[in-house]
């Protein structure tokens, strides 16, 4: 449905592009999460995509329509895209109700006030027409943001960091409730993010910007279990960084021989998350330098030859910092490259 193709942007000539070369491709009713650190230049893409801003060179194009080429482009306001801020927009003299008819302005009346009245229906805000913005509190105020965005029945929703106002326990609800409800609305959804676990439980695809350039893209799990480089098993979450003698599918490490998820030979960087070390009798001699008590778990950073590990333990059992402790590894420790 959505394509971007070889897509650049530079804002100076003296500093790097902040898109440089980025090609991606968004099914029709896809979830896509732009995920990265500031700068990566994850929000200059939704902006392009929205019309906001002109790339330098490249192709944007939805279902064969193209927004911009080298010769074209199309003003924003006839690309029906959606769009929700970090801080919402919304007009704070105007109601709930009428700030949803505001995406609908230049609608006959009675049309647009069933479809505004639907639209809150469908985020679960009837009964709250009248309020004002300040009334609500930050979870409403961000439904009456997409339902807005949602009125005039966008073909591409983008979401700009919406849930980095919200305390963490909102955070948690109401990203479930924004995917519920762009699920229901059968819309494409751009959504950009710094925060791992917010792309891993929002998104279907998850696309991993680094330096302005696609590091890796694929569905949660696989960005999770099968990072390709050293960079993308460090921001989809913890990981342990090995180095490693390989021999086809096995490679001697500090932690004795471990299998490998590729055949490779000679100096390997490994990953291993957490969870795949355990605590065991029968396992390689560590010292537990740090315990923190995470309420599911507890998460022991211990040391080998210098080296500092990360044990995620669901046993309940207790470790004190400067404790002897044996770890073996469960699973196969993923090969990176780069």
């Amino acid at each position: 449905m959505l394509t971007l193709h070889h897509l650049s942007k530079r804002f100076h000539a003296d500093q790097p592009n902040a898109v440089n070369d980025l090609s991606l491709e968004v099914k029709r009713g896809e979830m896509l999460a732009l995920l990265g650190p500031s700068g990566c230049g994850k929000t200059t893409t939704l902006r392009i995509l929205a019309g906001l801003e002109r790339a330098d060179r490249g192709t944007v194009s939805l279902d064969g329509q193209i927004w911009q080429d080298e010769t074209s482009f199309l003003e924003p306001s006839r690309r029906g895209v959606g769009l929700v801020f970090q801080d919402y927009a919304l007009f704070g003299h105007l109601n709930v109700l009428r700030n949803v008819l505001f995406g609908l302005h230049g609608q006959p009346k009675n049309a647009a006030l069933e479809r505004a009245n639907r639209m809150l229906e469908l985020v679960g805000l009837v009964g709250f027409e009248s309020r004002l913005p300040h009334e609500l509190s930050g979870g409403q105020q961000q439904r009456v943001a997409l339902a807005r965005a949602l009125a005039p029945q966008p073909r591409l929703m983008l979401l700009d960091e919406p849930f980095s106002n919200l305390d963490a326990a909102l955070r948690s609800n109401t990203r479930g409730e924004v995917k519920r409800i762009l699920r229901a609305a059968g819309v494409t959804t751009l959504l950009v993010t710094h925060d791992q676990e917010e792309a891993l439980s929002f998104a279907d695809q998850i696309a991993l910007l680094r330096a302005g350039e696609l590091e890796q893209i694929g569905t949660p799990r696989e960005m999770y279990t099968e990072p390709r480089t050293a960079y993308c098993a460090r921001f989809l979450g913890r990981t342990n960084l090995l180095g490693g003698d390989a021999h086809g599918l096995n490679a001697d490490t500090i932690l004795g021989k471990l299998e490998l998820s590729e055949s490779t030979h000679g100096p390997a960087w490994l990953s291993l998350r957490p969870e795949q070390l355990e605590f065991s009798d029968a396992g390689i001699e560590v010292q537990v330098r740090d315990a923190e008590y995470l309420g599911t778990h507890t998460l022991y950073t211990c040391s080998r030859s210098d080296t500092l590990l990360e044990v995620r333990d669901t046993t309940g059992r207790t470790l004190e910092p400067g404790d002897p402790a044996r770890v073996r590894v469960n699973g196969v420790a993923r090969v990176l490259h780069g």
